[in-house]
C-alpha cells in the first residue's frame, strides 16, 4: 500500500479519535431521546448519499458533485459532522460507486477537509462579524458553502496532480473548468438549508443560538 493510501489513513483514523468523544456524549443521546430530530437526520444522511452518487466525471477520481457538508457542520457541529459522513461513504463503496481501497482518501478529501473549512467560515463569522440571524445564513450558509465547494476543487485537484494521476492541464481542463458550475448552487443549496432550519428549527442546529442571532445582549 503506497503512502497515498497511508496518510489519508492516518490522519482520517486521528480525526475520528477526536470525534468520537463529542459523538457519543452529543448527538447521540439527542438522537435516542429526539425521535423527529433521528428521523431528519436520516434524511441529511440519504441526500448526502444521493448528492455523492449524482456526480459527473470525464475522468477516474476527478468526481464533480455537490458537498451538502455546510449544512451538516452548522446542524451536529465539525466532530459530529465528520463521524456521521462515514455513514454515506460506506454505502458508496457498498454500491460500488467507490472502489474500498479509496475509502480513506475520500473521507478525508471530500469530508474531513470540507468541513473543517465550513467551521471555519462560521467561527471566524461568529468570531469577527454582528451576530445576527442574517450573517449566520450569508456568511456560514451561502458563503460558507460556495468557498467549500471551491477548495474542495482544489485540494482535490493538487492530491491527484501530487499522486501522479494527471498532469495540471488534463486537471484543468476535465476538472477546474466545472468550478465556476458548483459553486452558486453549492452556495444556495447550504444557504436555502440554513434559512429554513434557523427559522422553523433552530433548536436542531448546534450552531444557532436565539441570544446570539436573535437576542444579542445590548451594551
Amino acid at each position: 500500500m503506497s503512502a497515498f493510501h497511508v496518510l489519508p489513513g492516518i490522519i482520517v483514523i486521528f480525526a475520528l479519535t477526536l470525534s468520537f468523544k463529542d459523538f457519543w456524549q452529543q448527538l447521540l443521546p439527542k438522537l435516542l431521546s429526539d425521535k423527529a430530530f433521528q428521523h431528519f437526520l436520516f434524511f441529511i444522511m440519504l441526500a448526502i448519499f444521493f448528492l455523492w452518487s449524482a456526480q459527473a466525471s470525464t475522468k477516474e477520481y476527478l468526481s464533480i458533485h455537490l458537498l451538502g457538508l455546510t449544512t451538516l457542520t452548522l446542524l451536529l457541529g465539525w466532530r459530529s459532522a465528520f463521524v456521521i459522513t462515514i455513514i454515506p461513504v460506506t454505502g458508496l463503496c457498498l454500491t460500488l460507486q467507490l472502489p474500498f481501497n479509496q475509502f480513506f482518501i475520500y473521507l478525508l478529501l471530500s469530508s474531513l477537509i470540507p468541513i473543517l473549512i465550513s467551521h471555519a467560515v462560521f467561527w471566524l463569522s461568529f468570531r469577527f462579524l454582528p451576530k445576527n440571524i442574517f450573517v449566520y445564513i450569508f456568511v456560514a450558509g451561502f458563503f460558507a458553502g460556495g468557498i467549500t465547494s471551491s477548495i474542495h476543487f482544489l485540494v482535490n485537484s493538487l492530491f491527484y496532480l501530487w499522486q501522479g494521476n494527471y498532469d495540471w492541464k488534463t486537471i484543468n481542463d476535465n476538472y477546474l473548468l466545472f468550478l465556476p458550475l458548483l459553486i452558486f448552487p453549492e452556495g444556495l443549496l447550504n444557504g436555502m438549508a440554513a434559512a429554513i432550519m434557523s427559522v422553523f428549527k433552530p433548536e436542531w442546529l448546534r450552531t444557532f443560538s436565539d441570544k446570539h442571532y436573535l437576542y444579542p445582549t445590548k451594551k
